[in-house]
């Protein structure tokens, strides 16, 4: 069924784009939510202006998305989790706790935006991909070490300092 978009909708096009669609999509979706419309001239005609509008929008978008992707090129992140002896994981990191680590450094990251094939369950470094938007991508750098770990190499336990046996 062709429809003509009345509104963004992400995945499928902008203002203005005549698109190809299922019926179900469009009968329970798309023309519910007033997003799309019978590709008319009248309509068309009509939705010109937005559509010349929505195309400057992508352009700064994307521009702007380039230059974040530039940004994380050389990117780092360590994340520490707790893990036993030989290097195994407690639990795993996943994507939000990346996109956590970026955020703390100033990226504005969502999990979404986070490729992996699957949760990181050893200490290791890995390249993590970011996609920012179709065809604008990135790669990161994942440091995951033991939580706890001290510049020596050493992990610290909970009920292991020098005061132990001390009351006050």
């Amino acid at each position: 069924m062709k429809l003509l978009l009345t509104k963004d909708v992400a995945k499928l096009g902008i203002v203005g784009d005549v698109v190809e669609v299922a019926p179900g999509f469009a009968r329970n979706y798309l023309l519910p939510n007033r997003l799309a419309t019978q590709p008319t001239e009248v309509n068309m005609r009509a939705l010109a202006e937005e559509r010349a509008a929505a195309e400057e929008r992508v352009l700064v978008a994307h521009a702007e998305l380039k230059k974040r992707a530039e940004k994380l090129a050389d990117v780092e992140v360590t994340i520490s989790a707790p893990a036993n002896e030989e290097g195994v994981l407690y639990g795993s990191v996943g994507p939000r706790e990346i996109a956590a680590a970026l955020r703390e450094e100033g990226h504005g990251i969502n999990p979404a935006q986070i490729e992996l094939r699957t949760p990181i369950r050893h200490l290791d470094n890995i390249v993590v991909d970011v996609v920012l938007a179709e065809g604008i991508a990135t790669t990161v750098k994942v440091w995951i070490v033991r939580a706890g770990a001290t510049e020596g190499g050493k992990e610290q336990e909970a009920g292991d300092d020098d005061d132990a046996g001390d009351t006050y």
